[in-house]
């Protein structure tokens, strides 16, 4: 089975991945599209925590006796500012009215309804800037794990043109805490300008596992383990929207030793 998930470039539907179709056990993503005053209700199952994040335009969010007036206010993914998002325990069934057109994006994983409907503001997420020269890549933390959720693990990242990212090529794939922890990942990309492409890699060391992508806009790889480095072309911006989850709710990665010497320049 490939790892690649192509996106549809027309239809409310994007792109989905549970975890049937992964053939994994946490991780769901998926994507919508919606013109304005179009709305969308989505319930989650039972066993599953969501996270809806706005990627695109604005909208109206009602959740568990909740109501999250004109979310969001990117033009782009690319625009230098955070997202909106809202959070919901298993059994939320989330109301979207759009503004204008919007683009959603919901993460899902495995939960017993420990935490309640909130809205996660643009304002409260933490953004930085991680490596240096063209590893330079620019991080808005969604959901982290220092935030409120029974599994999800929710981040966003821009990476200029020509540049590196997910580098040097990193894992999360074994029960070792707290040198590593064991996450399924999807990365949800777009390409700017559209037409371009990312090149992703996922592989093991054993190479039991060793698949080369060139990514298109609006598609996801699936990461059920190994390292998963990322690289831009020339004159190619890439954005992705991380969904990580597993048995525990931590992020401790390793670096592939065969390219952990970039570390010390």
């Amino acid at each position: 089975m490939s790892l690649l998930v192509k996106g549809h470039a027309q239809g409310r539907e994007i792109v989905k991945v549970t975890p049937a179709s992964a053939g994994w056990k946490h991780v769901g993503f998926e994507a919508f599209r919606l013109a304005s005053s179009e709305n969308l209700q989505i319930t989650l199952p039972a066993d599953r925590e969501g996270c809806l994040v706005v990627l695109t335009g604005n909208a109206d969010i009602r959740a568990g006796g909740e109501s999250f007036d004109k979310l969001g206010g990117r033009n782009s993914v690319f625009d230098d500012r955070s997202p909106d998002a809202v959070y919901a325990p298993p059994n939320t069934t989330f109301e979207i009215t759009a503004h204008d057109a919007v683009e959603l994006a919901l993460a899902t994983a495995p939960a017993k309804g420990m935490h309640p409907v909130r809205l996660i503001p643009a304002t409260s997420m933490k953004r930085s800037v991680r490596g240096q020269d063209t590893n330079t890549r620019y991080i808005c933390d969604i959901l982290p794990e220092s935030e409120p959720a029974e599994s999800l693990l929710v981040v966003e990242v821009v990476t200029p043109a020509a540049h590196s990212s997910s580098y040097p090529p990193h894992k999360h794939d074994t029960d070792a805490l707290p040198r590593e922890s064991a996450l399924e990942e999807t990365y949800y990309h777009r390409i700017d300008p559209p037409q371009g492409f990312a090149f992703q890699r996922v592989y093991t060391d054993a190479r039991d596992l060793d698949e080369s992508m060139a990514v298109g806009d609006h598609d996801v790889v699936m990461v059920p383990r190994g390292y998963h480095p990322v690289v831009m072309p020339h004159g190619y911006r890439g954005y992705y929207l991380n969904v990580m989850a597993g048995a525990q709710r931590a992020w401790h990665f390793k670096n592939d030793p065969a390219h952990d010497w970039l570390m010390q320049r």
